[in-house]
This record gives C-alpha cells, sequence and structure tokens, in this order.
C-alpha cells in the first residue's frame, strides 16, 4: 500500500511543474519543526538536476532545501567508488549526530531495486562483474572541518562520494522532523 501511495505521488509531481503553484522563495525560508509537521506523512524528493530537496507532506510542498551530490554527472549510481548519487525511492534507515557532518540520515542504499540495476549493468556488461554496488548512502551536513562550508552547497559544488549534502543548519532542521522509515525519491 505505501509503495503504491508513493508511485502515486511521484506520478502527480511529474505531470507539475514545481513552480507556479506556489512562492518557491516562502518555502526556503519557512520553518519546519515537529509541532507543525506531521511526521507521518513526510516524504522527500531529491532532485538532482535543479539541486533541490523537496519536504513534502502528503501532497502539500512545505519547504525547499538546496543540496549537492557527488559529482556534476547527474547519473544515476553504477558502482561503488563513482561518486554518483543513486536514484529511486530510498527510505531513511537510521539517523545519528555526526562528528563530520554535524547530522546523518542513512538510506537504505543499495535496497532490492538498485541492486537489480546493479546486476543487470553487470549482465549487460556495463561494469565489471567484480565491481561492488556501494553503500553508506545518505543525507548529511557539509564538512567545515575540512573547509568544505555551506558556500559548497549556494554555490552547487559537488564534493561528497555519493551524499546528499546540504547546509549544516539544514540538515539540523530536518533531523529534527524526520523519521526513520521516511520515503526518500531520487531523481534526475
Amino acid at each position: 500500500m505505501e509503495k503504491c501511495r508513493l508511485y502515486w505521488i511521484a506520478a502527480l509531481l511529474s505531470l507539475f511543474a514545481l513552480t507556479g503553484f506556489v512562492n518557491n522563495n516562502d518555502l526556503y525560508n519557512v520553518r519546519i519543526t515537529t509541532a507543525n509537521i506531521n511526521a507521518d506523512k513526510v516524504f522527500l524528493l531529491i532532485d538532482k538536476s535543479d539541486y533541490r530537496m523537496y519536504v513534502y507532506e502528503d501532497v502539500t510542498l512545505r519547504k525547499i532545501y538546496k543540496v549537492v551530490f557527488g559529482s556534476r554527472d547527474q547519473g544515476d549510481k553504477r558502482k561503488e567508488g563513482d561518486r554518483l548519487t543513486p536514484e529511486g525511492t530510498f527510505h531513511i534507515q537510521s539517523k545519528r549526530i555526526d562528528k563530520l557532518w554535524s547530522r546523518f540520515l542513512l538510506l537504505d542504499y543499495p535496497n532490492e531495486a538498485s541492486l537489480e540495476k546493479f546486476h543487470q549493468m553487470q549482465e549487460d556488461g556495463l561494469i565489471s562483474t567484480s565491481a561492488t554496488p556501494g553503500g553508506g548512502i545518505g543525507i548529511h551536513g557539509v564538512e567545515s572541518g575540512s573547509g568544505i562550508t555551506d558556500t559548497y552547497v549556494e554555490s552547487r559544488i559537488n564534493w561528497t562520494l555519493g551524499c546528499i549534502s546540504m547546509k549544516n543548519n539544514d540538515v539540523n532542521e530536518l533531523f529534527e522532523f524526520i523519521k526513520v522509515g521516511t520515503p526518500v525519491i531520487i531523481r534526475k
């Protein structure tokens, strides 16, 4: 049932442009807390082509965050070490406070669908049979200790190994209301 709901929502989103329905500038500045959103109805849509994360509560767009990825190549993740961000439907598997990236929300990558794509690429000879799909993909802040700051996100400088990076204040806000199990749709 949950899978069907996600596909329906994703189909609706692909039919509508994300602009024109609301003033997007307001959605960058609104503050979301556990008191003003129903976390059980939240899902995230990450659009790699416009470097944005959209927070939906059911079918209502509630917030937009700026994000960056691992590589300027907007392709789907192929194998471990390619610095590409996977595409598909995932879920938040766990959450933790992190000394490097402020907060870390681990995705369930590789899941069944991404493993099927991975094995198909191996069968098609697109990647080596000795390759692995990788793992440890998540949503996190910037690595300020190594000189990577919020300006990387503002300037769309991709720097991760395939994860989704946000400004630290943004990931801290997201961390507070996102639950383990929250659906995350990543698309190009």
